[in-house]
């Protein structure tokens, strides 16, 4: 492969790349102004200036886009999570982790943080997949930070320890946004990423005081 064959590849990939950020910011878009049930994958497609074929070789269902965008931001959530000062308790670390790293992902997380209904997508293998994933991640950078403060802790406690903390936290980041897509009144104050981040913070107060 010659050095013009490189670059050709790259400009593939960035344009595919692009592409890939144009639907999801235009399903972002949509989503927050007709709503996610009422948006077609058509609507999304025309929108974006592409057809519904070149839509379905980046998702194979506007399900599968939401899901897109919780995996990619899996990564960047364990980052920060891991990089979160040692003094931070478990919870602290990953609310503050969220909201880093959702300052890192292009569109800001938009399409769970404008409320798309948890409910509203189907349940079996594929978002079973997508939540194990977001919990496996955190259960890893959770083991990672108890680890260096408690070095002590047998192994297999820890292991425990930090997939309760993992998996208490997705919970308390669902009822979040289950909280802010069914509220009876939505005020015209706050944009929406400053409400959800608000109820995300009521959320893990509720944790931290063990529900007294």
């Amino acid at each position: 492969m010659d050095e013009r064959d490189v670059q050709e590849m790259g400009r593939r990939d960035r344009k595919k790349a692009a592409t890939r950020r144009s639907l999801l910011r235009t399903a972002t878009r949509m989503f927050a102004e007709r709503g996610y049930q009422e948006t077609t994958v058509k609507d999304i497609a025309a929108a974006a200036g592409v057809t519904e074929r070149t839509f379905f070789r980046y998702f194979p269902s506007k399900e599968d886009l939401v899901f897109a965008e919780v995996l990619d931001f899996v990564p960047l959530l364990v980052e920060e999570v891991a990089g979160r000062p040692a003094s931070e308790p478990p919870y602290t670390a990953v609310l503050n982790g969220l909201i880093a790293a959702a300052g890192r992902l292009d569109g800001g997380l938009g399409i769970l943080f404008i409320g798309v209904p948890p409910r509203a997508l189907p349940t079996g293998p594929r978002r079973t997949g997508v939540l194990t994933d977001f919990e496996d991640g955190l259960t890893g950078a959770l083991g990672d930070r108890l680890a260096r403060r408690s070095p002590d802790e047998p192994a297999g406690a820890r292991a425990l320890r930090a997939a309760v903390l993992a998996r208490a936290s997705v919970a308390a980041v669902r009822s979040a946004l289950i909280a802010f897509a069914t509220r009876d009144e939505v005020p015209a104050g706050p944009p929406a990423v400053e409400e959800f981040g608000r109820l995300l913070h009521e959320a893990f107060a509720a944790l931290r005081s063990g529900g007294e």
